[in-house]
This record gives structure tokens, sequence and C-alpha cells, in this order.
């Protein structure tokens, strides 16, 4: 399996290659390439249909693009990659390199390119967030930084931000509610955190502002890095419940302070003086780059992580400056960023970051002292990562962009896969027919752009018309300009054999669809079906392209069925509760709601129904006796 998978991965480079000496005999190329401006800009790779593969900035359009198809420059496995799929470009000329470089982040958000570097939240730390205006300020969880009246710790990288909360209110009790204290009732009582010590209860006067706000700034102090004082409080606390015998909450204690020695082992003493720095440095062997991000508060290290990301730049200080663009919004940057390269355009980048995070910020790159050897220990632990972590990242890009690659290939396709929709159809003889549409968008789910749909002019079972019921809704809405479905696949993936293909390429030629590539996937053997012919194409079975659309189909049948189900039951519910006395629509959806399913209501007891929003005592006893006859 192993050599078959080299075999098919030195076919992909073989046709890169091919695809690459084509693009620079392409006449058309080399007059743009002759023809390019000495201004700064923007330049838009494309492939054959149009789609954007990569977008870039250059203080000198002329240089910078032509070094793209320069014989002589050195490029890496990426950027052969790239160029592979290169059909033509396109650039915008600006006023300045700053204009430049935020018109290529604004492109890149707009349109996604499968080459530029696109940060996910799928390893996004939760961090602390607290209101300090706030008469009495409460510490709350988040994992999205923004620009608001809140003050933001972290990240919280041992343990998870709960149980870092928990040791918050226990060493330091605030609030966790969302009273309006100055509009609670004269009989209010407070809550069970203020009987167990975790709240001061200023609800009830239990507490002044200012003595509150001394438990807050010892707080904040805290998420600052001085742990002096909450260890002692912590170990405090185990010794007396221990003593009476409390061995769980004990236990609880003993944990929290493992998780504080876990915090103070990676707070490694690296300054003498309290000062906030941020690391970045990038480290590359052609095919695969890392960004590690070491964070020093306090002057304390207290964070150090590994990005793997994509991109498709020249050289590592072009990787750097798209990374720090995206990557500042879902970080808690400090004023200082030092990088272990020189950007040439440090100080557009820091204008662009000061314009998104509201805070003035500086990057520096520094020849000697404690800061050269910071960046140098970020270079060096990007470099190990990059090394030890290659079958991993290899591993993510072969299942991904790879496999996309892999796909155009192996099928033949004209155009890079970037945009892959597939649909299925669900239902149980005929009833609540549904389909839907998900969405892989460089090889990885974009959840966003799900769709789905209820088959409106089918009668029975008809897997077939259902099809092309909703490959036409989505057609005439594509050829509308309408964007509610997104943006225009490059290939579509019907769930089934050649019926249903057949199917869906009715519903292409009624709407006059001609530039989208259609297959199948017959699920029995995981055949691929195409439109140039009834022979199915066998897919190597350790393939990363089958593997591909084998999750697509599955990920699509998942979301059909979701949503056959959810629909399915309410409906039951519905028609049979039509023909009870008593019972009328706002009852109905109250019901429906509570219990989700018809089996649910009927192992319910009267009390519980009798519970739900609108209904009685009356109404429910009528309602069970109708759901048990013989009862």
């Amino acid at each position: 399996m192993q050599n078959s998978a080299v075999i098919v991965w030195l076919l992909i480079v073989t046709w890169r290659k091919l695809w690459y000496n084509k693009a620079m005999n392409s006449v058309d190329l080399q007059t743009k390439l002759k023809n390019l401006p000495s201004d700064p800009g923007v330049y838009i790779m494309k492939d054959v249909n149009g789609n954007i593969l990569y977008v870039g900035k250059a203080k000198v359009l002329k240089n910078r693009v032509r070094q793209y198809f320069h014989a002589s420059t050195n490029k890496t496995e990426k950027v052969l990659a790239m160029l592979s799929h290169v059909d033509t470009f396109d650039y915008i000329i600006t006023a300045s390199e700053a204009d430049a470089l935020s018109l290529e982040n604004t492109l890149i958000k707009k349109h996604t390119p499968p080459y530029n570097i696109l940060l996910k939240d799928d390893k996004q730390y939760p961090y602390i967030k607290v209101d300090l205006t706030a008469d009495f300020p409460k510490f709350m969880h988040t994992r999205k930084l923004s620009r608001d009246k809140y003050k933001y710790f972290g990240p919280i990288t041992q343990g998870g931000s709960k149980p870092f909360l928990e040791i918050l209110s226990t060493v330091f009790p605030t609030i966790s509610c969302n009273h309006n204290f100055n509009k609670l009732p004269k009989n209010f009582r407070p809550c069970l955190n203020y009987h167990i010590g975790r709240c001061p209860a200023p609800c009830i006067g239990k507490i002044t502002k200012e003595e509150y706000r001394k438990i807050v700034d010892r707080a904040v102090a805290f998420l600052k890095g001085d742990d002096s004082d909450v260890k002692q409080v912590l170990i405090d606390k185990m010794m007396d419940c221990a003593d009476k015998m409390l061995y769980e909450q004990a236990l609880t204690y003993k944990k929290y302070l493992a998780m504080m020695d876990k915090i103070s082992q990676q707070q490694v003493v690296v300054l003498n003086k309290l000062v906030d720095y941020d690391m970045f440095a990038v480290a590359s062997n052609g095919q695969n780059s890392v960004v590690n991000h070491t964070m020093i508060r306090g002057g304390k290290v207290v964070f150090s992580d590994n990005i793997a990301v994509s991109d498709a730049g020249l050289d590592g200080a072009q990787t750097l400056s798209s990374f720090l663009l995206e990557y500042c919004e879902q970080a808690l940057l400090c004023k200082e960023i030092y990088t272990h390269i020189e950007l040439p355009d440090s100080q557009d980048i820091a204008q662009i970051i000061r314009e998104k995070l509201g805070k003035k910020v500086q990057i520096f790159y520094p020849q000697r002292g404690e800061k050269k050897h910071l960046v140098d220990m970020s270079y060096r632990n990007a470099v190990e990562y990059l090394t030890k972590s290659q079958t991993e990242i290899d591993k993510k890009f072969n299942s991904t962009q790879g496999a996309v690659l892999q796909l155009q290939q192996l099928l033949g396709l004209k155009a890079l896969p970037i945009r892959v929709e597939c649909y299925d159809i669900s239902n149980v003889q005929g009833v609540d027919k549904v389909a839907s549409m998900v969405v892989f968008t460089n090889g990885q789910k974009d959840s966003s752009q799900y769709r789905r749909f209820r088959i409106n002019t089918v009668d029975g079972a008809n897997d077939f018309a259902s099809m092309k019921e909703t490959l036409t809704r989505r057609f005439e809405r594509l050829n509308a300009g309408d964007g509610v479905f997104g943006k225009k696949p490059d290939l579509i993936v019907v769930d089934g054999g050649l019926g249903q293909l057949h199917y869906a390429k009715q519903a292409m030629e009624e709407c006059g669809i001609t530039d989208i590539e259609l297959i199948s996937l017959a699920e029995k053997e995981e055949l691929v079906f195409t439109l140039q012919s009834n022979t199915p194409i066998y897919l190597p079975r350790n393939s990363f392209a089958l593997n591909l659309l084998i999750n697509i189909r599955d990920e699509a049948h998942r979301f059909a069925i979701t949503y056959f189900r959810k629909l399915h039951g309410k409906n039951s519910i519905k028609s049979v509760l039509q023909d009870v006395p008593g019972i009328g629509e706002k009852r109905r959806i109250e019901l429906h709601r509570h219990f989700r399913s018809m089996d649910n209501l009927k192992a319910a007891r009267v009390e519980e129904i009798a519970s739900v929003k609108g209904m009685n005592a009356t109404a429910a006893q009528n309602l069970y006796d109708y759901l048990h006859p013989n009862k």
C-alpha cells in the first residue's frame, strides 16, 4: 500500500513539472510578463477556469511576478505545485506598498485561495475575559477575541478555561450570575455559590464595590502571572478538607495544584524585568512550513505554539508577513513583536495590525542581545516541530490539499477542484423527502456553506427525480446570481450510480450549466462514474483522492439523515396530535420542542406533560389517555 501511494505521488510530481513547462511556453503568459508595470500592487494567479489560486503583493510588480516564472529562481515544491495549475494572472496597481498589503489581505479573506495561508479555528485556545469597567466584574470563558470593552487573559494552554475559572472562584470569590443588582426584589436570596464560599454576594449587599474591586485586582494580578498567593490558598483548603475527611473535595484541590505546577513549569523566567513580547519565527523544508509563536508576559515564557501553514510565497519573509496579518485576529498580541527574519514591510504590517486590534504595535528584527536570543529560541522550536512532526504534517496535507491535487490528476479534471459540493437524498418510503448539500474547500469541511432542501415536486420514493429537483434549484440560484449557496463549485459529487448521475446531468443541461465537472460515487464498491463514459473509474483503494470522496459522501449522508430525522420527528408528533381534543397549534409546537420525538412523549407521565409550557392538568390527562387507550 505504501509503494502504491509513493508511485501515485511521483506521478503527481511529474505531472506538475509538465504543467509548469507548458506554462513557461504559453505565448499569452509571456506577453503579460513583458508588459508588467514597475508599480506596487497585488497579483492574482488563476487556473484555466478563472479560479483564484494565490494572491500576493509586490513592491515592484514586474520584478516579483517574473520571479515565479523565471527558470533561474529556486522554487519550493509548494510554489511548483501552484504554478502547475496557473493558466494566467491578473494584477491591480496600488498607490503604495502599504495599500498593496492591505488589499492583499482583503482579497485573501474574500476569495480564500488554496495556496495562501488560511488559518482555521480548529486550534483556538480558550481565554478568560472580564469587564473591568463594571461595578462588579465577572470573569468569563471565551475562544473569540474581539475589540470590545473586555480585557482578555490567555491563552489557557493547561487544563482548559473551566478548571482555571474554578481556581479563580475558589481563591478569589467573584460573581458568576447575570443579575442586575439594582433591580432585584427585596426578598432576593443569594445562590449556592455564596453558601459554599465562591461568591461574596454583592446581590444582597454582603460586600461593597471597593472591597469587591480589591478581590478583582488580586485575581487580575494572578492572571498576569503572580501566583504566589494562589498555591498557598489551595494547599490550605486541601489540608482543611483532608482533616474534615472531605476527601473528594481535597482531591479536587490537589488536581488544581498539579495544574498550577504545570503552568509554573511552562512559565520559565527569561528576563529580570516585567516585559511583554511576542516572538515569531518560520521554518520551511520546501514542501511544508511551520511558524512558531512564543509569548512572553511579565518576563516569563507563558506560551509557545507551532502552527503548520501552507503558502506559495517565494520566501520566508512573505510567508511570515501573510501569517501575521491572519493570526493577529485570533491571538492576544502585545505591543512589541519580534521576528527571526527581517520583514521589509514590517511598518506596513504593524499599521494594519494596529487598525485591526485598536492598539499601537511595533515589529522589530533584533540583531543581538536577549531579544535575539529569544527569537532564535522561537526558530529552534519551529525547526524541531517541523523535523519531528513531518509525518503528521504530510498526513494532513495529503488528506486535504494533496488529495485535491490527486483527485484532479486521477480523474482528469480540467481545473483544480478547490470547492467540491456533494448531494444526497434521504427519505423513508417517500415520506418527508429531503436533500443535503455539503461543501469541502481545499479538501476540508466548510460547514458554513452547508445547505439543506425539502423536496417539493416529487411523488413517492423517487431518488432520481429528487436529485434532479435539488440540483435544478441549486443551478437556478447560480444562474440568477443569488449567492445564498456560496460560490460556483468546481466539482459536484452525487451519491449513487449512473441513474443519479444522468438525472443530475439533465438538471445541468436544462439550466445551461456547461463549466462544472460532475461525477457520482457508488457506495457499494466505491466506483466513480463520470459523464465521459458509462464505465466506472476504479480509484486506488489507498489513494488520498478516494478517501476524500468517501469522506465528502459520508458527510452528505450524515447531514441528510440528520435533517430527515429532525423533520420526520417533528411531523410525526404534529400529525398524531392533530386529533387530540384541546391540543392546538401552539401546544403541538411546545410539546415537540420539549419531547422531540413521539417515543419520548409516550414515555412521559401526566405530570411531566402538564409541566410543558401552555399545558394544564386537564389537557395533559386527555393527551395521556389518547396515547395510552388500553390503560
